[in-house]
């Protein structure tokens, strides 16, 4: 840096510390020469300014970033990669926490700069196949966020509309093997509002016109931004600045990070929900209520019942007395409604979205790990109406200023300390007042905010800006129509407040402020979206626990929360900063716009963090950096100075003639207080350099150096080569006696341990696990592929094979569908039932149950129309013997939530209520003859029924579990009785033979032949 001191009249200072006069111009004039010179990085001591030059530098290649690689901070120009560097170095040197702040208003290149950071991280770390994939997710991550959290905005084409913070894990080696982000109030309100000029999420944009054909059409989605409400509010969906269709192809392709097609599948399906909703208009009927006037948009939102939704958003559902009434939606209550839902879909799915990225990049190793935080935050907004979100930006600036400008102090006092130079206090503007103002415990902005969202009544914007004026009327920051003078009253209308940040004024327009800031959705969408069967809109909703009766907190004081918290991790951390800079609005290359950047330098703090660097001494450098480059200049320290640096450097600044208060000596630091000082000693060093080099005798004094240096040089090789040739003789002879040991220990492998065969024996068993580790059972009913193992790790061996199993149908269970869960509850109670009692169960186990085996349609009508008020379970074909005679009749047998019936086609031939079925028995064989027991209290009362059904088991399952029945089904061997009619008994024989068969015996009983199966071994 000292260098390049000698062309500050022609490219300025690179560090502004060492400006003459610390005033606003001489900052803005020093900014123009560097701007103008294509040098966009300027140091305000380790704080690094950034001017965009909205045109590509080649300043950002790989080249760069090993010229910046593990070098000084000072050494090279300006650049963000010497910031990232040192943040990393300082972080492996003291094993400490750090983070960098990048601040500045839309459009200064704050993003740019994140994406600087880790692309240089990503470069200059070292590289594995773990930490590459690591590496890898954390790039893939920007492009995601930026098309879920980034818009078009007047100032800037792809302006961050929430705040990021992005922790970059690394390890004792200084490897990145994680990453973790926290996200910050996004805007939520562009989802369904653009101002003019203005765009909604790019995603949004990016999937109508990039996405695939199949896609656009099964997501219902037309190829035409100008047909959804929510993306032509500002007039501007096309931007030829813009290309959405590549950016969707980068998106897509970033989208790997998630690590779950179907997530990404049900990601598309909710951005397309949310244009859907947005086209979602109403009418009004007689009586101002809403109704839908193009239900057609309901079916393809979410994969919610498209009634219980358009209910939603008409009726607000109230509860009174343990009763729910519906309440009718005026049109602009309706409107509310859909937005909300909007708004908390799109909401809800991004924080989801951070958190999947989150998990693909979670570190899972627990030991102890340092981080460098990168906090990419939106900069201080004035517009020409600033709302509710301006005000939270506004709110969040203040205080990363305040912690800002203590952080700074602090790094300046502790580095007096530690170098033993006295502090001198420093004057600068606290913006204490400010945050208090805002944040102050029932006496803040918040706090008056939030007790009027809170209260009953009818609160409205105006009523919470009149309690504002009754509470704050005296502060000296804030000021509202009522409170102003005359002259100042002319600028205000009477729905703003105005507050004086330490950047200047902001005028704020309360409208709106209650409604953003209740954010509410209202309880009974609430529920329907758990309903969803999107599985992300399901899982996000169902967090919010919507059976809690306590109101959600208010978005403002959310905000304030998860700001304290950001502030006690920036606390605990050590900073770093980067202020953005734009050079001009209309964002072209070779423009200063000088207002602007005025503006910017002001309410970024840049001249309060100058003054406070500046308060005691601009310059300091270590002992030997100083004596290295200034010896020249006094006789007593050129060419060599042989004594301690602090001691060379004194002589040298007295022969110089330093005055006693121009510098001071610290414990390891020269400090200079004023810039001229150096400016002197630089001008002096540069004559000084042109004198060396034309006298004669510094070139024979060089030369006699050299020559010694070569000797010496010469001798350390000799000495050198042979250290190394010991140590090479030492490798071999330790070779020879590994591989003695190795051939002594196979020769006594099959011996009990010893100091012989130890560590043969570890190289077997290592050898097996490496060999198991790449053939090990794909699934749990491969019993025969597990390794033998040697004898030393047999019982080794075992428990490995039984935890491996184990895994294996922890994740088969897991895996499983609701639906194959039902499935195997059902063979459960059949298992419970049959299972080693029936000869045909096994066959049965790998046969699935079906939920009916008569379709309704086959049903006679006349039928369904007697049993209509009985819900239809189950229904199955079945042969039906005659009580007398035992004639085959076949019959449907239908299953109902309280009775059986027997029909015969447009006939209930029987009907058996479950609570008279007092048994069901069934036979040890193969056959499917079943004996339902029945209660019969009258003598006219048909008796027990004897059935034969081809799906015995399906049918008993369904029946004991639908009655209820479980423990009522017997398994007999040889004969079942039954009742004909009360007092009359009937036999059903079984016997085994050749061919199966069912005839009436001479007996009088009916047989039932069945074939014998063979025994076969059957796990389930």
């Amino acid at each position: 840096m000292e260098g390049a001191l000698t062309a500050r009249d022609r490219v300025g200072i690179q560090d502004f510390v060492l400006l003459d006069e610390t005033t606003e111009a001489a900052f803005l004039t020093n900014l123009r020469k560097r701007f103008c010179n294509d040098l966009i990085y300027t140091y305000v001591g380790t704080l690094l300014v950034s001017v965009n030059p909205y045109k590509e530098l080649d300043i950002f290649n790989k080249k760069q970033m090993e010229l910046y690689m593990g070098v000084n901070f000072f050494e090279l120009p300006p650049h963000i990669y010497a910031l990232a560097d040192n943040a990393y170095h300082t972080m492996l040197t003291e094993f400490n926490n750090h983070f960098i702040l990048i601040s500045g208003e839309s459009g200064a290149g704050k993003t740019e700069a994140s994406k600087k950071i880790l692309q240089y991280y990503a470069v200059s770390c070292p590289s594995t196949t773990l930490l590459n994939t690591v590496r890898d997710k954390m790039l893939k991550s920007n492009p995601v966020l930026e098309a879920f959290g980034n818009a078009k905005t007047l100032k800037n084409d792809n302006s961050s509309r929430f705040g990021k913070y992005m922790d970059i894990e690394f390890d004792s080696e200084g490897d990145a093997v994680g990453g973790h982000i926290l996200n910050y109030l996004l805007e939520k309100s562009r989802v369904v509002h653009q101002n003019h000029g203005e765009r909604n999420f790019h995603i949004f944009y990016q999937l109508v016109e990039g996405g695939e054909d199949s896609l656009v059409q099964q997501l219902g989605l037309e190829r035409d931004c100008q047909h959804y409400n929510y993306l032509t509010q500002g007039q501007c969906a096309i931007v030829s600045s813009i290309n959405d269709k590549n950016d969707w192809k980068t998106v897509r392709n970033a989208l790997q990070v998630i690590n779950n097609i179907y997530s990404v599948q049900h990601l598309f399906e909710i951005i397309a929900s949310v244009l859907h909703l947005g086209n979602i208009r109403f009418d009004s009927d007689s009586k101002g209520h809403a109704l839908l006037n193009n239900k057609a948009e309901l079916r393809w939102l979410l994969g919610v019942d498209a009634y219980t939704l358009q209910e939603g958003l008409t009726y607000r559902k109230i509860e009174a007395n343990k009763d729910e009434v519906l309440s009718p939606f005026t049109i602009d209550h309706a409107i509310y409604a859909r937005d909300a839902l909007a708004k908390a879909i799109y909401g809800q799915t991004f924080t989801w979205l951070v958190n999947r990225i989150n998990e693909s990049m979670e570190n899972k190793d627990p030991s102890k790990k340092t981080v460098i935080g990168l906090l990419d935050i939106y900069g201080f907004e004035v517009f020409y109406v600033n709302s509710f979100e301006q005000f939270c930006i506004n709110y969040c600036n203040e205080k990363l200023q305040q912690l800002f400008i203590q952080l700074t102090l602090k790094a300046e006092q502790e580095e007096y300390e530690a170098e033993d130079i006295e502090w001198e206090p420093v004057q600068f503007f606290n913006n204490k007042i400010i945050c208090d103002l805002i944040e102050e415990k029932h006496r803040g902005i918040i706090s008056i905010l939030d007790e009027e969202c809170l209260r009953p009544g009818e609160a409205t914007d105006l009523t919470f800006l009149e309690r504002l004026e009754d509470k704050m009327g005296n502060h000296p920051h804030f000021v509202t129509h009522k409170l102003a003078d005359k002259t100042t009253r002319k600028t205000l209308e009477r729905g703003d407040f105005r507050l004086l940040h330490y950047a200047g004024e902001v005028t704020y327009c309360v409208v709106g402020f209650l409604d953003k800031n209740n954010d509410l959705l209202y309880r009974n969408i609430k529920d329907l979206m758990c309903q969803s069967k999107n599985a992300i809109v399901r899982e996000c909703f169902s967090t919010m626990d919507p059976d809690s009766r306590r109101r959600p907190e208010t978005v403002v004081t959310q905000f304030k929360s998860s700001l304290l918290k950001l502030t006690e991790i920036l606390m605990a951390k050590e900073a770093w900063y980067i202020r953005c800079l734009k050079s001009n609005e209309s964002k072209q290359p070779g423009q200063f716009d000088e207002a602007l950047i005025r503006h910017q330098v002001k309410y970024l703090g840049l001249m309060e963090h100058l003054r406070v660097r500046r308060a005691g001494f601009a310059y300091r450098r270590k002992y030997e950096v100083f004596l290295k480059r200034y010896k020249p200049l006094c006789p007593a320290t050129w060419p060599h100075w042989r004594g301690v640096p602090a001691d060379g450097v004194e002589v040298l600044v007295q022969h110089l003639g330093y005055l006693p208060n121009e510098y001071k000596m610290g414990r390891t630091k020269i400090f200079i207080r004023h810039p001229r000082t150096l400016y002197a000693t630089e001008d002096a060093y540069e004559r000084c350099k042109h004198e060396l080099g034309e006298s004669k005798s510094t070139v024979i004094k060089a030369k006699g150096e050299f020559r010694k240096q070569k000797e010496a040089a010469t001798k350390i090789e000799t000495c050198w080569r042979g250290v190394q040739a010991r140590k090479e003789r030492e490798r071999r002879a330790w070779a020879v006696k590994v591989i003695k040991k190795f051939i002594k220990g196979y020769m006594t492998r099959g011996q009990a341990k010893s100091t012989d065969n130890s560590e043969y024996l570890a190289f077997v068993r290592q050898s097996y696990l490496n060999r198991l580790k790449g053939n090990l059972p794909k699934n749990v009913l491969d019993k025969t592929t597990w390794l033998s193992p040697p004898a030393v790790l047999t019982e080794t061996s075992e428990i490995l094979r039984k935890l491996h199993y184990r895994l294996m149908v922890r994740k088969y269970v897991r895996g499983l569908t609701p639906q194959k869960k039902a499935q195997l509850q059902q063979k459960l109670v059949t298992s419970s039932m049959f299972r080693d009692k029936k000869d045909s169960y096994p066959q049965s186990v790998s046969q699935p149950f079906v939920d009916t085996r008569i379709n309704e349609q086959d049903i006679n009508i006349r039928v369904i129309q007697m049993i209509r008020n009985e819900h239809i379970k189950y229904s199955v074909p079945v042969i039906k013997y005659d009580r007398n005679g035992f004639k085959p009749r076949p019959r449907q047998f239908i299953l109902t939530q309280t009775a059986a019936y027997m029909i015969e086609e447009a006939k209930i031939k029987q009907r058996v209520l479950y609570t008279s079925l007092k048994g069901i028995s069934v036979s040890n064989l193969t056959d499917g003859m079943i004996i339902l027991h029945i209660t019969c209290e009258d003598p006219k009362q048909k008796g027990d029924l004897v059935i034969q059904c081809d799906h015995l088991f399906e049918f008993l399952t369904k029946l004991s579990v639908i009655a209820k029945k479980q423990n009522a089904v017997n398994v007999v061997k040889g004969s079942i009785k039954f009742e004909f009619q009360p007092g009359k008994e009937g036999s059903v024989d079984f016997s085994t033979g050749q061919e199966p068969m069912v005839y009436k015996a001479n007996n009088g009983h009916l047989m039932v032949v069945r074939w014998v199966l063979k025994k076969r071994l059957f796990m389930f």
